[in-house]
Order: C-alpha cells, then structure tokens, then sequence
C-alpha cells in the first residue's frame, strides 16, 4: 500500500527536523540512512553508548569487556553533518502537536519523528520477581551477572555448610530463547573449561547449570529438529535441560515450578521482553504493548511519525506479527530513513517487506545450531557461521578486531580474560537483594537474588 507524501509544515529554507528516539539497531540505521538527506536529525538515548546486546552474554561469562560490545553513539554518527546525538530520556510523545517532552523538562519540536525505543524485560506481571533476579538486557545487567557467578565461586572456595555451597554453585537460567541457551552454555564452559584450574575446593562436577522453560522445547522459533540438536549440545556441556516446567514463586534462594525446586544463590532471566512503556504516550490502541503500525511503518492518522523494531506490530507478508529481533529493527530504520527521503522528493513511499535470512544460536565452544533461508545445519560450521555474522554485525572496526582477537585467545588458550569482581555488591535497587548475609565467621559478600520464570 502506497503512501502520500507528507505536506511538511515549517519555514521556507528551514530543513526539516527528524527526531529518532533510540540509538539500538532501527535508530542507528535510521540515521545512517538519513545521514546525506536534506534534514536536521537529532538523535536521543538514555545511554551514550550502541549496545550489541546478542554479545552481552559474553561480557556476562567473563568473555569480553563492555567496551567490546559498546560503541560511543557520537563517536559512530559524528561524521555525518546533519546529525546531532543528545543524552536524553523521554518522557512522552505528543503527536498532535509533533513534539517530544524529556523527562528533564526540556521539549523538541519535530516534522518526522522515528521511535525505536526498544523493550525491556519482561516478568509477565510477576514484577516482583526483579527484586530477586538479573536480566540481560544492559551493560549493568551483564556486569551485574558476571559478578554474581565470579563471587558465588568465591564464596563457594571457602564455604563449610555442604548446603550453602551446593546453592551457592547452582545456577539457573530462566527462558530456553537463544540468550538463555547462549548463557547456560558459557556458564557451563567457564566452570569447566577456565574457573577449574583456578580454585582449590570447587570441583566441576560439583556445579549445576539448569535451563528452565515451560515451553516443549528450547528455541522454539527455529525448526524442531535444531531445537532437538541444541538440546543435546546443552546436555553434552553437563547443562541440565527442565522444559515444560512453569514458575510458580521465588524465595530466597529458592525457585519452585509446577514440577520440581531448585536451591540456588544465582538466578538469571532471559524469559522475555515486552516494549518499553513510551508507546503508551502515543495515543493509539496499543497491541500486546505494542504500537501497531502500516505497512510503511506509519502510525494510523500520523504519516510523519514511524515506530520501528521491539515497539512496532508490524504485520508481515504471512499474517503474523514481526519477530522483535536486531534483523527487523535494522531493516526498517533503512526503510523509514528511504520513505522520508521520498517525501522530500515527492515520491510515494512504498511497502516494508521483512527479509529474513534465518536464525543462529550458539551453544559453546564448537557447538552451535544455525538456520539460514531454509539450509539447516549444527555443530562446528554453525558455530563458525555464527561467529562470521555477528563479527559482520559489530559496530567498529576495534570492536571486530578486540572480539576476534578474544575469541581465537580463549579456542587456543582455554582462558577468558574479563574474569574481574569490579564491586562487591549490587548497586541501586539491587541492593536490598544481594546474596544472604554470610556467617559471623565470614567477610561480607553481598546476598544474591533468585529469579523465577512464569506467564
């Protein structure tokens, strides 16, 4: 469905300004697209950093530092003369007056705006659960992950109650998507692999990693017969699969499903994402938390506002929803930034149609499940396809070289070198849930929070 061009209201000689709320994956190719087109973009972001979040599990297992993931948003758009990058959190949207209210009281008039606010997780109306466990979803959850497994074998080294140390050394991963498998995997790989020649009383065999999901099976979006494959690498890493297994309640250190408990000190959910509460601002019928848009990517009765990525309900050629995966959000900022270059040039702006060149996930060293347009393969070449993509997808050329240089380090050497405790207890909200107070015999490690998984 072809769309009018929109008739752009402003000054004569003035360039129109397009707002992008958002620097993840559909912002940042937005401005890249919009980088030589006759208009003012300004960029805004609560953080000042591009996060490639399908690594954060890495900085989380003590593979790569943030500053191999994360990549300064001036430093990546600061080339481009018409862009301008402001540090900055929006409050709400007003699209019937085209402005942009910050949560600092400062306001921005817009002719185009581009929301790719993104998601965040998801505890499916168990909020509560957050006090007690760690997303994956920033830097500082990663950091915050990272420092939770690295102290629990700490305290694990030194630890007397038999109890204590089998829930101090039992990790749980909640949600069976690509992160979770990704996270047990290089869990199980740390303990095993480097964390064992590092300490004296903690055995690897003595360390549980468990994968909980009450789905059927693990990555449920790819074919089964890779689910079934994944499955089996997860187990041939010593990972203890639980599937078809609900949440029920969390206690301190404890987390109880429909089948079974589990004792643990670290808890760690990867069971969803839901949009962040921005597109409640808009003014539209929300769909599942998301902003429903047309097939230009166009919000309903505002031809110059666009909703792209994890916010956007967008559905495709086959009926369905969009997945909220990096693919789609790049894909349309591209096609947004296109639709408003052929507004300017008195063109119809034509059709978002989703490519989707497949799925990858990797499992640990070697091991990984790959399907790309129908060709379905596992093992060693999926994991070396998996590193290729997602070398090709890092922003900057250090980052590339960093990562590389860190992967082929860590096949070689069997080492990780980002194995740092860089505070001893959460920070923020966090705080009021650290692991339990230790005995009067022991320093003070923080208490640590357990997390469940439940719909």
């Amino acid at each position: 469905m072809s769309t009018e061009p929109h008739a752009l209201q402003r000054p004569v000689n003035t360039p129109p300004h397009v707002v992008i709320i958002g620097a993840g994956f559909g912002g940042l190719e937005a401005a890249k697209a919009l980088a030589r087109a006759p208009v003012r973009v300004t960029v805004l972001d609560k953080s000042n950093h591009h996060l490639f979040q399908p690594l954060l599990y890495q900085v989380a297992t003590a593979g790569l530092s943030p500053a191999d993931i994360a990549m300064p948003i001036r430093g990546l758009l600061g080339r481009f003369r018409n862009t301008r990058v402001l540090m900055a959190d929006v409050e709400r949207v007003d699209a019937a007056r085209r402005r942009v209210h910050l949560r600092d009281g400062h306001d921005l008039d817009y002719d185009y705006l581009i929301v790719a606010a993104g998601a965040e997780t998801n505890y499916f109306g168990h909020d509560r659960w957050a006090d007690h466990s760690v997303g994956l979803k920033t830097v500082e959850d990663a950091l915050e992950v990272r420092r939770r497994v690295l102290t629990a074998f700490e305290r694990a080294e030194r630890e007397e109650d038999e109890a204590e140390r089998r829930r101090l050394l039992t990790f749980v991963v909640i949600g069976a998507g690509p992160t979770g498998v990704e996270l047990a995997g290089a869990i199980s790989e740390l303990n095993r692999r480097v964390l064992a020649a590092d300490y004296r009383r903690v055995r690897p065999e003595e360390v549980r990693v468990i994968l909980l999901d009450m789905a059927p099976r693990v990555l449920v979006g790819m074919h089964e017969s890779l689910s079934q494959s994944a499955q089996k690498q997860l187990e041939s890493l010593h990972v203890e699969v639980h599937l078809d297994a609900a949440v029920e309640s969390i206690e301190e250190g404890r987390v109880i499903t429909d089948k079974a408990s589990f004792d643990s000190r670290t808890v760690m959910w990867t069971a969803g994402v839901s949009p962040v509460p921005l597109g409640r601002t808009i003014g539209v019928e929300l769909v599942r938390g998301k902003v429903p848009v047309k097939k230009d990517c166009s919000v309903e009765g505002h031809p110059e506002l666009f909703v792209i990525g994890d916010l956007a309900h967008f559905i495709g050629e086959d009926g369905k929803p969009l997945p909220g995966v990096s693919p789609v959000a790049m894909q349309q900022g591209r096609f947004v930034g296109a639709a408003i270059q052929s507004d300017l040039d008195g063109l119809h702006r034509g059709t978002f149609r989703y490519v989707d060149k497949g799925m990858m996930a990797t499992v640990g060293r070697s091991r990984a499940v790959a399907d790309v347009r129908g060709f379905r393969f596992d093992g060693f070449a999926a994991w070396l396809a998996w590193l290729a993509v997602h070398l090709f997808f890092l922003v900057g050329f250090k980052n590339r070289v960093a990562v590389l240089f860190n992967w082929i380090w860590q096949y070689v050497a069997f080492r990780r070198g980002a194995r740092l405790i860089t505070y001893n207890e959460p920070v923020g909200p966090r705080r009021a849930a650290a692991l339990p107070a230790p005995r009067a015999t022991e320093a003070a490690p923080p208490p640590e929070h357990p997390a469940a998984v439940s719909r």
